[in-house]
């Protein structure tokens, strides 16, 4: 598995390779020596899948939990670009978006720092997601940020109207959290 850092500190796309016959295909989409050797430490708390329709955005998500929540995420049906905004007040990243297509055919995945926002579009009929996450859902400390904010500006790929949670549509932006202190700090 190789791993590269991303103009996101702490942000990396893991490759491995995909393996395929007629049978279909295989590949390790985490393997923790390998993100350990990359200097990253990661515990799993907690995984979770997730499948959604053509054109639903999920996100944006983040923790304020002491402990932070980091990510380890794949697709693994269909496909879907994953989205990470960096909301931590100091860091030289603020407010910048990568976007990451994932593929299920293809060996990426993508470790998410905690702190950070986490959403995504599906882009295909079907798309699934499959999360390792470093700590447990804890409601209370669990934020969102309006996905459509004009000022992240996040290109959504949709081929029509954005499908969105209530919750996900009625959050507030990235600057109103930032008036209400509610976005984690650089650490």
């Amino acid at each position: 598995m190789n791993l590269t850092e991303l103009s996101i500190p702490g942000l990396y796309v893991l490759d491995s390779p995909v393996h395929g016959d007629e049978r279909g295909l295989f590949r390790e989409w985490f393997k923790l020596g390998d993100v350990e050797a990359a200097g990253v430490t990661f515990q799993a708390q907690q995984a979770n899948f997730s499948l959604s329709s053509r054109d639903a955005v999920r996100g944006l998500h983040y923790s304020i939990a002491p402990e932070g929540q980091a990510k380890i995420v794949t697709c693994v049906i269909g496909e879907l670009v994953d989205v990470i905004v960096d909301i931590r007040v100091g860091s030289p990243a603020f407010g910048r978006v990568e976007i990451i297509p994932l593929v299920a055919e293809q060996g990426k995945s993508v470790l998410v720092p905690r702190d950070v926002a986490h959403g995504y579009c599906a882009t295909s009929e079907r798309a699934a997601l499959c999360y390792l996450i470093s700590s447990p859902f804890n409601a209370p400390m669990e934020l969102e940020i309006n996905p459509l904010d004009p000022a992240i500006g996040v290109p959504w790929p949709l081929s029509g109207a954005p499908v969105l949670s209530a919750k996900d549509a009625a959050a507030p932006t990235l600057e109103e959290r930032r008036a209400a202190q509610q976005l984690p700090a650089f650490r």
